[in-house]
């Protein structure tokens, strides 16, 4: 998600850095500094704002501009201490060469590039025989397409079974007028944005104190003759688990109910096949048509590249589909946007064949074991889990501060102590109906290893120990310090101040905030 951006007037771009006060300027080097010749920091640039608001009139070096903007990077967090998001932070050195020497590939042009293009459809049939595409009988053979990420890819089914709907109740002479989805409260923010962007009307699944998934009794006595589809999602952002996509299958199909399930595996679908194999979530059930997956979370793969797959052409109707001529290509296309770099095809490509399913089973194996061993040493800090073990979910842990512990803090002041030692572990508010349920998490990826856990958890004790010593005006006074003047969301809002303080979302009416992925 890119948040939105606002730009700035003449009058707040000259404001000066106390109120009051004149903007101040680094003094002329009377004209020495104009000359690149010594170092970066030898030139008149270094003694100059960085350009943030309007485009310079005139060019600066190459050096000058790498080492500007490289100094400007530094302030980010290091993303192998982000243990708030699912998104891949390490690939090898040989991948990282083939994507950056495909960053000039346009994906879309298939006559220029016809091995990037066939390289997408290797993929789309490793993943699909993944996920136990049906591959016997005169049926078509499934399809799919590679996007932007899941949220692209959601987007895409929705549309798909909004439209099959659609033409289902014309061919039958009834009103499309009311179409709805059924889904969890615990659903990502990219569903409500579907729901919204197609005039989808969302039905929750509300979680509870101790239930953190669908029920699938309630799933299914929610549908009705307007829903376009049932979303079961394969690990939740908050807990990991994965909610019972059997058991929905199974009610549809004995109360004879015509509806679809969209399987969001954006965060599972690269682990399941490769610990849980034996757990039918997929292709295997007879009403599951359509499922996504992020090739940038356990997929392996940088930022930038998701997977949809269909269950077969009948459920992507031919009127979402073009076909179009593009510098000398005929193509099918079905996507939101249209240009794109090859790189993240590439680099997904290069990780389903270096690693295999030996490599992948091996890689979230070992993601599984450490998780397991993070949630064992967290219980025995007093902390009460709210995830799985044993592969029972995704490699992540979800805890919270257990309340006959009595302690005076909670667990945002625990986050913002850790975020002094530079660890991203976030604390949440639970999805609505759970008596505003506070929690912590710790996503668990590729280069999250034993080591780096035991430093994690020796900082969790200190940081514990810090605030056991602090009574609560001062933990209250600490926290909001930082979170308006050490934290970066507390320094630079990102919300523009036409939008803030929203009530259309679940985070706008119930506080519910939402889990990066």
């Amino acid at each position: 998600m890119v948040h939105l951006a606002s730009i700035p007037k003449d009058s707040e771009i000259a404001k000066p850095l106390v109120d009051g006060m004149e903007k101040l300027k680094v003094a002329d080097g009377a004209g020495e500094g104009d000359q690149f010749t010594t170092s970066v920091y030898g030139s008149r640039f270094a003694s100059e704002d960085l350009p943030k608001h309007e485009m310079p009139e005139k060019e600066m070096p190459k050096e000058v501009a790498y080492r500007m903007i490289k100094d400007d990077l530094s302030l980010d967090g290091n993303p192998m201490l982000n243990l708030a998001s699912f998104v891949t932070t390490y690939m090898e050195k040989e991948v990282e060469d083939l994507m950056t020497e495909s960053f000039s590939k346009n994906f879309i042009d298939y006559e220029e590039y016809p091995q990037s293009a066939d390289i997408q459809n290797r993929c789309v049939s490793m993943i699909g025989r993944l996920f136990n595409a049906p591959l016997d009988g005169d049926d078509e053979a499934a399809v799919g397409t590679s996007t932007v990420g899941s949220s692209e890819a959601i987007m895409l089914a929705v549309l798909a079974m909004k439209k099959k709907w659609k033409n289902e109740r014309q061919a039958a002479g009834k009103p499309t007028d009311r179409p709805n989805i059924v889904m969890s409260s615990a659903v990502q923010v990219c569903w409500e944005k579907a729901a919204r962007y197609f005039e989808v009307e969302e039905k929750y699944v509300y979680c509870t104190e101790d239930r953190y998934v669908i029920d699938p009794e309630e799933t299914v006595n929610l549908v009705d003759e307007n829903t376009i589809g049932i979303c079961v999602i394969l690990g939740t952002t908050y807990t990991g688990e994965y909610e019972d996509a059997k058991a929905v299958n199974d009610l549809l199909v004995k109360r004879n109910i015509n509806t679809v399930i969209h399987i969001d595996a954006a965060s599972g679908g690269f682990v399941a096949p490769f610990v849980v194999p034996e757990l039918e979530w997929d292709f295997r059930l007879e009403k599951v048509v359509s499922i996504n997956v992020s090739g940038h979370k356990y997929g392996l793969v940088y930022p930038g590249v998701g997977w949809v797959i269909w269950r077969a052409p009948e459920y992507l109707p031919k009127e979402l589909v073009f076909n179009i001529n593009y510098l000398g290509a005929e193509q099918s296309s079905f996507t939101l946007n249209f240009s794109k770099g090859a790189s993240q095809v590439i680099g997904q490509y290069y990780q389903l064949i270096r690693l295999g399913k030996h490599g992948y089973r091996a890689i979230m194996g070992n993601l599984t074991r450490t998780a397991d061993y993070l949630a064992d040493s967290l219980q025995q800090l007093g902390f009460i889990l709210m995830s799985q073990k044993n592969g029972k979910g995704l490699p992540l842990v979800a805890f919270r501060i257990d309340p006959k512990a009595n302690k005076h803090y909670d667990e945002f002041a625990i986050a913002h102590q850790l975020r002094q030692r530079s660890w991203v572990v976030p604390a949440y508010t639970m999805a609505p109906h759970t008596n505003d349920l506070k929690m912590l998490r710790v996503v668990v990826r590729e280069d999250f290893s034993k080591s780096r856990c035991d430093q994690l958890l020796d900082d969790i004790k200190l940081c514990q120990g810090v605030l056991d010593k602090m009574d609560q005006d001062e933990i209250k006074k600490h926290n909001d310090s930082i979170r308006l003047n050490q934290s970066h969301s507390g320094r630079k809002q990102n919300v523009h101040k036409q939008y803030k303080n929203e009530k259309h979302s679940l985070q706008g009416k119930t506080g519910k905030t939402h889990a990066p992925c």
